[in-house]
């Protein structure tokens, strides 16, 4: 690595690809044996992605000190009792480095594969975080229904992010979660929502302040590696019909990268995860390079 970059003061994060799964145990044992944070793992039903939590739990097998994290998985989708179980799983085999990053999700055709309701996945997700944070703590699930373990490593259950840029996804910050995950902004805009963060956070009477992250979509190499994540990130946002913002968004120069992880340790991030939209493992030096 260079000399020249001094040890950077943020943690950060790799946001790892999706397109080649069997390259992914590469990616984690790359980025333990560097100062990285964590690997994240995007959440989708139907798409050509892997599974989140059965990913996540295959590599925490394979590292030993990098966090796992999911961002963000897309709650409604899942059973609620199964998914107690299986993120307390996850947290106890990884010995508590797991963070569950969740949200509501946006897709309609998610929600069908899932025989769930899209307009109530909102209020779904409320639900659904009650019955986590009970099942967590060690009580019955239910009326009739018993504790459904096992217990999770980090007490009260795994740090809790929620995602989103609706006043709601705000709001479950201050009743249900530990932080908010912040994506696809530029700092300057992602500011308002760290600030609102807080503010709910206040405004609930909770402890300390909330765990605050940004991601940021990434791509460093060479010309062929770069238009592989152009398109991938394309694909992935092709529903939203800001496809072409997002791709202009790419960060895929190092001059580029370490501004804008300078810009969100500017406004309070507690944490930046770059997400990478090639698959290339090389990546992972590339980009320890350029931080480190």
């Amino acid at each position: 690595m260079h000399p020249t970059h001094p040890t950077h003061p943020l943690p950060v994060g790799l946001g790892l690809p999706v397109d080649d799964p069997a390259l992914l145990l590469s990616w984690a044992r790359r980025a333990d044996a560097l100062p990285f944070s964590t690997l994240g793992l995007l959440d989708r039903l139907v798409y050509d992605n892997p599974e989140p939590l059965i990913t996540l739990a295959t590599l925490a097998g394979a590292t030993s000190r990098i966090r796992l994290q999911t961002e963000v998985l897309i709650a409604p989708v899942h059973n609620t009792a199964l998914l107690a179980k299986q993120t307390a799983t996850l947290d106890r085999l990884s010995g508590g480095r797991f963070t569950l990053g969740i949200g509501v999700g946006g897709r309609a055709d998610d929600c069908l594969a899932a025989g769930i309701d899209l307009h109530r996945r909102g209020r779904r997700l409320d639900e659904q975080m009650t019955l986590l944070r009970r099942t967590w703590d060690g009580e019955p699930y239910g009326r009739d229904v018993g504790p459904i373990g096992p217990r999770p490593a980090t007490p009260g259950g795994p740090r809790v992010l929620f995602g989103g840029f609706a006043p709601a996804a705000l709001e479950r910050v201050g009743r249900f979660g530990d932080g908010f995950l912040g994506a696809a902004l530029p700092a300057a805009h992602m500011s308002g929502l760290f600030r609102q963060a807080e503010a709910v956070w206040q405004r609930y009477d909770r402890p300390g302040r909330p765990h605050l992250v940004a991601q940021a979509s990434v791509a460093l190499g060479p010309d062929a590696t770069v238009e592989r994540a152009r398109r991938a990130l394309g694909d992935y946002y092709a529903f939203t019909g800001r496809a072409e913002y997002m791709t202009k968004g790419l960060l895929t120069t190092a001059r580029e990268i370490r501004s804008a992880v300078d810009a969100f340790r500017g406004i309070g991030a507690d944490e930046v995860v770059l997400y990478c939209w090639s698959s290339d493992p090389d990546q992972v030096e590339r980009l320890a390079d350029t931080l480190f």
